[in-house]
């Protein structure tokens, strides 16, 4: 965890938020569903605790572009368009404000209180714990932010970059792209190099499922899936959409019924630690684009222990692409829209 203490300027040009202000506007969500009454709890639709889930991120991302001051908008605030709103990398600062030393402590709440939110209630806190781990000394508050855009234009998003952790709170600004564009997202457990089993790797676990497809697979398809070298890391150019169909690795759509079924119980599984939100619309977004357009590859390169547990492995489609590279550590990279 981080150590660091950084202790805000209390002049006026700050335009400091209140802890009272902070706390009352992140209990926005739970009065609201209070008002409701339980009833009203019970008669709630998914589309509709999807929609509070993904107003909780967003709503508190509004009030943090509201308590900046001038100083903090000149340095961490871009135009919507702005090309560095789509980038990418597996360790990188968006702006070289880190967390931990250009924001008021309140600031610094809200932040990670945004980051968490884009988490499912089952991961939020091992995967924060995952960026204080990597994040070294600095932990969580070495990371960095940007905004771009403004609130209640309809184009605002929030990135949040750092090692192994790039996250965007969008509110579907960004239209028809899943999580508001590509994410990264990474695990060093216990060491740089880890070992087959990946000890403590919080993401290892979506290599062991996507292996259990590899394990259903006849000897046709196995050769047809079971690659050489796979791609290289080349930050955003990693994430490139191609739009074609004709991809390398093992069709989807030649896969037996039970087969397909795995893939997509696969797919839900990967995007677990994701808020229900963004993981429904990245589904959506991929069936939109033709499920049997996915290709899924494994890798011989990087096998650690040469054990046949494919450390690398990639589901790729005409407009999504889901890279997990589990050598030396997990590193993963995730693209999602709906047209190329």
């Amino acid at each position: 965890m981080s150590t660091h203490q950084w202790v805000p300027n209390n002049c006026e040009c700050c335009r400091e938020v209140t802890r009272r202000t902070f706390l009352k506007t992140t209990s926005v969500a739970a009065a609201t569903v209070a008002v409701a009454g339980p009833a009203s709890m019970l008669a709630a639709t998914p589309a509709r605790k999807a929609a509070a889930e993904r107003a909780t991120s967003e709503n508190l991302a509004a009030t943090l572009y509201n308590s900046l001051s001038d100083v903090q908008r000149k340095a961490i605030v871009f135009p919507f368009d702005h090309p560095l709103r789509s980038k990418v990398d597996n360790n990188w600062n968006i702006t070289d404000k880190k967390i931990f030393e250009f924001f008021t402590k309140d600031q610094q709440a809200m932040i990670r209180e945004i980051f968490t939110g884009l988490h499912s209630p089952e991961y939020a806190e091992r995967v924060l714990r995952q960026v204080e781990h990597d994040g070294g000394k600095e932990g969580f508050g070495g990371c960095s932010i940007a905004l771009f855009g403004e609130p209640g234009t309809g184009k605002f998003e929030f990135v949040l970059t750092g090692r192994h952790v790039t996250r965007r709170c969008d509110g579907d600004s960004v239209e028809g792209a899943a999580f508001g564009g590509p994410i990264f997202y990474g695990h060093a457990a216990k060491s740089f190099n880890e070992a087959a089993d990946h000890p403590g790797n919080i993401y290892w676990y979506q290599a062991r499922r996507a292996n259990e497809v590899f394990k259903m697979l006849d000897g046709k398809q196995r050769e047809l899936a079971l690659l050489d070298v796979p791609r290289e890391e080349k930050g955003t150019e990693t994430v490139r959409l191609t739009g074609r169909t004709d991809l390398p690795g093992l069709p989807v759509g030649a896969l037996a019924r039970d087969q397909k079924q795995l893939v997509r119980k696969v797919m839900a599984d990967v995007l677990a630690p994701f808020r229900k939100a963004d993981a429904d619309e990245a589904l959506k977004l991929i069936e939109r684009n033709g499920f049997d357009h996915l290709h899924m590859s494994f890798y011989k390169h990087d096998d650690i222990g040469n054990d046949g547990v494919w450390d690398v492995w990639q589901i790729e489609g005409p407009a999504m692409l889901w890279y997990f590279r589990g050598a030396p550590h997990v590193h993963t990279w995730v693209h999602i829209r709906e047209t190329a």
